[in-house]
C-alpha cells in the first residue's frame, strides 16, 4: 500500500467531489433544508403521511395520462390497446389513492412492514453468510432492528397507518440533510 501525501490526498478527495467541491455552501443548505423539513416531519407525521400518499396518487395519475399520450401518438402499434389499460389502471389508481387516503395508507404501511421484514431476513442471511468477520454482528443487529420495525409497525396497524409512512419519511429527509450537510463540509475542506 502507498502512503499518500496531503496534496496528493487533497487531489484524490477533490476528483471524487467533482463539481461538488465547487457548490460546497450550497449542498450544506439544501442539507439544512431537508434537515429542517425532517424535523418539521416529526411533528407532522400524519400530515407527512398524507402528503406522501397525495404524492403517490398524483404520480399515478400523471403515468396514466402520460401512457395515455403515448397511446394516441403510436397508431398502428399493435400494442396500443395494452398501453390504454395501463393509462386507465394508473388514472383509476390514483383517483382511488385520491378518494380514499386512509384505505390507501393502510396498504402503503402494510408494504413498510413487509418491506422490513425482508430486508431483515436478507441482513440475516448476509450475516451469517459473513460470520467469519468481527462485523458480522454488525449484520446481525441491523436485521434483528429491522424485523423489529417490521413486526413493531404490523402490531399497531391499522392505527400505524396513520404516522409511520409520514414518520419514515421525516426520518429520511433528516438522514439524507445530514449527508448534504457533511458532505458539503467535506467539500468545503477541499476547496479551501
Amino acid at each position: 500500500m502507498t502512503d499518500f501525501t496531503i496534496s496528493q490526498m487533497r487531489v484524490e478527495q477533490s476528483e471524487i467531489l467533482g463539481a461538488a467541491s465547487k457548490h460546497a455552501t450550497a449542498l450544506i443548505w439544501v442539507g439544512a433544508l431537508l434537515l429542517v423539513a425532517g424535523v418539521i416531519g416529526t411533528f407532522g407525521q400524519i400530515m407527512y403521511s398524507f402528503i406522501s400518499i397525495g404524492m403517490i396518487g398524483a404520480m399515478a395519475i400523471l403515468g396514466g395520462v402520460l401512457q395515455a399520450m403515448h397511446a394516441t401518438q403510436s397508431a398502428g402499434w399493435k400494442s396500443v390497446s395494452i398501453q390504454w389499460i395501463f393509462a386507465l389502471f394508473y388514472v383509476a389508481v390514483g383517483v382511488l389513492i385520491w378518494m380514499y387516503p386512509i384505505p390507501a395508507l393502510g396498504g402503503l404501511t402494510i408494504w413498510l412492514a413487509a418491506m422490513f421484514f425482508v430486508t431483515g431476513a436478507l441482513r440475516l442471511i448476509q450475516a451469517f453468510q459473513h460470520h467469519v468477520f468481527r462485523e458480522w454482528f454488525w449484520l446481525l443487529l441491523s436485521s434483528a432492528l429491522s424485523i423489529l420495525m417490521g413486526f413493531l409497525i404490523l402490531k399497531g396497524w391499522p392505527s400505524t397507518s396513520l404516522w409511520v409512512p409520514g414518520l419514515l419519511l421525516a426520518i429520511e429527509f433528516m438522514l439524507q440533510g445530514w449527508g448534504l450537510i457533511f458532505l458539503g463540509i467535506a467539500a468545503k475542506s477541499v476547496s479551501s
